[in-house]
């Protein structure tokens, strides 16, 4: 699914409107029904109480006016907060015109704002796309008012005050802070970016018929993958089938079918995250695994994942050596790896003598950061899997999410490489610009040892020669996620550890096989 730029979404609603021979008019109209349907699915009449919508002065006020007049024919009390301007759209117009007589109005201003009791549900309909320069004057002290009365806000497209695909020109402006957005046909880029979460709060989607072949040869960077019924997702965003897949496996396949992984993983202390990432090549369907860790992890690997091979290194406590790499079809290093000179020179070797796929991760990652004149040995398709703090080291600190959206791109690009951004909606980023994020996943991830796992799985897809870099790793993330979820849902978010995504990842890796 493609995220579009707000430019794009208005050319693509006047594209919808041409295709289809019908009215801005009309178009407004689904939009309010589909708004109407996902608010009495969430919240009856009974349970509503009274709503306040407060509606702009262009098509996003027409909007919350169009559907002030549904909720109100539905049984909802409503009441209207209007911006004054000294121009509507004809949209906004023409819903105001053909607005029940006895649905209450106050004019809004800074002087008289419209009481807001805490609780109360609120519509915000101020500004959706369109908004281009930061909230002033009464617009700025309406939203400052809906902010401080802790109402329950609605937001319609976008949260007021907030830009779709841009950070905001004034930090100090004031934004709606939703606890819903509800978004017309397709998500927006802000949707998916920390900094706005407090504006955004839960995301949603709702279909209104917009132009398919529009959407189809959109030029666009940013791509959301999916799965169907997965995710907490509405119908309108959840794939008919999976964005990408796992080839399935032939009749007469077997272990070489599948590849030979080497993991270099562990230094003491840190044999744990050999064992996660261990696991996880296991049950991602490699079909042989070979372990290097330092001596220390000998009797570890052996205990844990007998049904890898594991080589143990001369020294006791960290990778030294590099083993002979020709039996391999890919290679992982850093879970757990340490930061020792010894080990810097191990992957320093692999990234001058390897010729089969590598994924890079974790301390090897700031291996290459503290010593960047490594990333021009990088070879072409190489995966890498960061979270933000190692890309950090890699690039540069950032001022905004959208800067770092920048420099991933340009990383990618400049090594041809695939890189996983890893957060809440984890970017993969090709080497050609653009970036799939992942939506998967849930809080209870965020635990020591989730990215081993990562890596892990990322290893033993890469080893399947069916797959090229980008669709392993995008693979791996969606499965990755996935198995999240499928943990979560027994063992709840806070009591989710990183070995049940190990567990989990079989069944994730089945629900994607084609």
């Amino acid at each position: 699914m493609k995220l579009l730029t707000a430019a794009q979404i208005r050319e693509l609603d006047q594209a919808t409107i041409r295709e289809q021979r019908t009215t801005s008019t009309a178009l407004m109209e689904r939009a309010a029904i589909a708004l109407a349907g996902w608010l009495y699915q969430h919240y009856t009449p009974a349970a509503a109480g009274e709503i306040l919508l407060l509606c702009g002065p262009g098509n996003n006020g027409g909007d919350g006016l169009a559907l002030a007049r549904l909720l109100y024919g539905a049984g909802y009390a409503v009441r209207l907060g209007l911006l004054p301007a000294s121009k509507y759209s004809d949209d906004y117009e023409y819903n105001h015109h053909v607005l029940p007589k006895v649905i209450p109005i106050t004019e809004l201003s800074a002087d008289a704002l419209p009481p807001i009791q805490p609780g109360t549900l609120v519509v915000d309909a101020l500004f959706g796309t369109g908004l281009s320069r930061p909230l002033n004057g009464v617009a700025a002290a309406v939203v400052k008012h809906l902010n401080d009365s802790q109402a329950h806000v609605v937001a319609i497209d976008l949260p007021s005050g907030l830009l779709a695909d841009a950070p905001q020109p004034d930090p100090a402006a004031p934004v709606v802070r939703a606890a819903h957005t509800i978004s017309f046909g397709l998500p927006k880029l802000a949707f998916l970016l920390p900094q706005n979460a407090e504006y955004v709060g839960e995301w949603h989607v709702v279909d209104i018929g917009l132009s398919p072949d529009f959407i189809n040869q959109a030029a666009t960077p940013w791509q959301l993958t999916r799965m169907p019924g997965v995710g907490g997702f509405e119908a309108a965003l959840a794939a008919p089938v999976p964005d990408v897949t796992l080839p399935r496996r032939g009749n007469f396949a077997y272990k070489n079918t599948f590849g030979h992984a080497l993991l270099l993983a562990g230094s003491r202390g840190k044999v744990g995250a050999a064992v996660l990432a261990a696991g996880s090549c296991l049950r991602g369907g490699v079909g042989l695994l070979t372990v290097a860790v330092p001596g220390c992890g000998y009797d570890i690997i052996q205990t844990t994942r007998p049904e890898a091979m594991c080589l143990p290194d001369p020294e006791a406590d960290y990778i030294s050596e590099l083993p002979e790499l020709k039996d391999y079809q890919a290679i992982g290093i850093g879970p757990g790896l340490g930061q020792e000179d010894a080990s810097r020179a191990v992957l320093e070797k692999i990234l001058r003598t390897a010729k089969v796929p590598l994924v890079i991760d974790a301390d090897a990652l700031n291996l290459l950061g503290a010593h960047r004149e490594l990333l021009d040995l990088l070879p072409p398709d190489t995966v890498l899997t960061p979270h933000i703090g190692e890309f950090a080291r890699l690039t540069e600190k950032t001022s905004d999410d959208y800067h770092r959206l920048a420099l991933l791109r340009e990383f990618t690009q400049k090594y041809q490489c695939v890189v996983i951004l890893k957060g809440a909606y984890t970017a993969v980023a090709a080497p050609d610009g653009q970036v799939y994020f992942n939506t998967t996943g849930n809080p209870g991830m965020g635990t020591g040892g989730s990215g081993d796992v990562l890596t892990g799985l990322t290893l033993a897809l890469r080893a399947d020669q069916r797959l090229d870099a980008l669709t392993a790793a995008r693979l791996a993330v969606l499965a990755h996620g996935h198995a999240g979820d499928l943990a979560a849902a027994e063992t709840g978010e806070a009591g989710l550890v990183a070995g049940d995504l190990v567990t989990h990842i079989g069944p994730a890796l089945q629900a994607l096989t084609r």
